[in-house]
């Protein structure tokens, strides 16, 4: 198996035919040029991992070559080779990108390290750019279940605020999600390739906090026995999402205020200023305009802050999107614990429906888990299968559970399912892991002012078909 494609670029025939030759027996899927313009039509043929080249030479010199290449296939990784009384060009490449330089006349040993140095860096930027790729999949706007108005008018708001610099306040209660729409907001601007630091404020004591944020000087308190940096210059160049906002002390407030209007902070213990490019993006369960009111928050600070803000609804007031939510839980819980399933039984639907959910989408998925784990594999989630907070709910229909019968919360579920589906019995069926032919008999017989039943279900008699019009 090839250890990876390389291409060497040089326009010394000889010396290019030895690094060929050598490099394949080492295991390298070898490709050769004599100058960069031909290099350039072998890229575009087949992208190698690592090119290998020569400093100098006519018609475009190394350098040029190599971000030529980077302009479009910034992950490939350039060797540059130099002779002795070029070594300053081949520092040059470096300081501009290349991974490493070789000097003439060739070490092999050194080659060959070098070379395989430089596939492994060529591995790790795939490994990166996979990783981004699933990132910007995972929190692309259309991949954040809710079809709910109040999500679709959220997910607007987000989406016409990501690419911009401006500091972003999202409200919402527990559980709601704010951490994935910070998220959602990063990977969506220019800054998605930047890091995404997160921080709690609620969960450090107040004097660590302004350490946590800031970063420390050696000294500067008891146990601090290093210079440490903290979270806005580790997200230098991203993101910084404070969660609970409103937690921050008074002091830290100052602080944070400072940076958000000049762009500058000092470490603590230290008198250097230090700048970074670092946007905000805060997060609270509370009221801050009450908190700024009772003199617990600083209004400028909120106003700076809340440049942008935005409101996550709970999920008791969007409850069509549980049953999305909810297989989507179903799918993702069943292939982290080796099962599978035909669905959600309509009774358990009926239920996940018809509690109010005070935790949100959090407390949905912790159900959806735990009734993964409970359930036998093959089957349906059933209503023992949830926890048992979930059972004694009544619906907006009427239904009480326990207290009504199976063919009343059946349909409850039938005719739910199908509003936040658009009326689509295909997909209601999956959800309900039923056939589309049982969702066409009971709708037929709701038409008829028939109760649903248990019996056989046949065919729906064309004539009804055509009188449902």
């Amino acid at each position: 198996m090839s250890k990876g494609k390389i291409l060497i670029v040089d326009d010394e025939a000889n010396a290019r035919t030895a690094l060929q030759e050598l490099l394949r027996e080492e295991g390298y899927d070898v490709a050769s040029a004599a100058d960069p313009f031909k290099a350039l039509g072998k890229i575009e043929e087949t992208i190698p991992e690592v090119v290998l080249t020569d400093v100098r030479m006519p018609g475009m010199d190394g350098i040029s070559f190599m971000e030529k290449v980077r302009a479009n296939w910034p992950d490939v990784v350039f060797v540059v080779m130099t002779a002795f009384g070029s070594i300053d060009a081949a520092v040059e490449a470096v300081k501009r990108g290349a991974e490493n330089y070789l000097q003439k006349p060739l070490d092999l040993a050194v080659l060959s390290a070098v070379v395989e140095r430089a596939f492994e860096k060529a591995r790790l930027l795939r490994e990166m750019q996979s990783l981004r790729s699933r990132l910007k999949e995972k929190y692309a706007f259309a991949n954040i279940i809710g079809d709910h108005p109040s999500m679709q008018e959220l997910l607007k708001v987000v989406g016409q605020v990501a690419p911009s610099r401006a500091s972003v306040l999202i409200h919402g209660e527990s559980g709601t999600g704010k951490e994935l729409i910070a998220a959602a907001i990063h990977q969506n601007s220019p800054r998605a390739n930047g890091p995404f630091v997160k921080l709690n404020c609620a969960s450090l004591a107040e004097s660590l906090l302004e350490s946590e944020l800031f970063g420390h000087e050696k000294g500067s308190f008891t146990g601090a026995m290093g210079r440490r940096e903290g979270r806005f210059k580790q997200a230098d160049g991203g993101t910084l999402f404070l969660d609970e906002i409103s937690e921050i002390p008074m002091g830290t407030q100052v602080k944070l205020l400072r940076f958000l209007q000049e762009r500058e902070f000092e470490r603590v213990g230290g008198n250097e200023t230090l700048r970074v490019d670092v946007r905000i993006v805060s997060a609270t369960n509370k009221n801050l305009k009450a908190e700024v009111a009772s003199g617990r928050f600083r209004e400028d600070l909120f106003f700076r802050l809340n440049v942008v803000g935005v409101q996550i609804p709970a999920l008791r007031t969007r409850r069509s999107d549980i049953p999305a939510l909810a297989m989507f839980f179903v799918t993702r819980f069943a292939d982290e614990n080796g099962k599978k399933f035909e669905g959600i039984s309509a009774e358990a639907l009926s239920r996940l429906l018809a509690y109010d959910w005070p935790g949100n989408v959090r407390e949905l998925e912790n159900a959806v888990e735990r009734a993964i784990v409970m359930a036998p594999s093959g089957g349906l989630i059933r209503p023992e299968h949830l926890p048992q907070i979930v059972s004694a709910t009544r619906t907006d229909e009427g239904i009480r559970i326990p207290g009504s019968t199976l063919a009343e919360i059946e349909r409850v579920a039938i005719l739910k399912t199908l509003e936040t589906v658009g009326g689509s019995t295909s997909k209601a069926a999956v959800m309900l892991g039923i056939s589309p032919r049982k969702i066409q008999y009971r709708l037929q017989e709701y038409r008829e002012g028939r109760p649903g039943t248990d019996e056989e279900e046949e065919e729906p008699r064309p004539q009804a078909a055509e009188r449902s019009g």
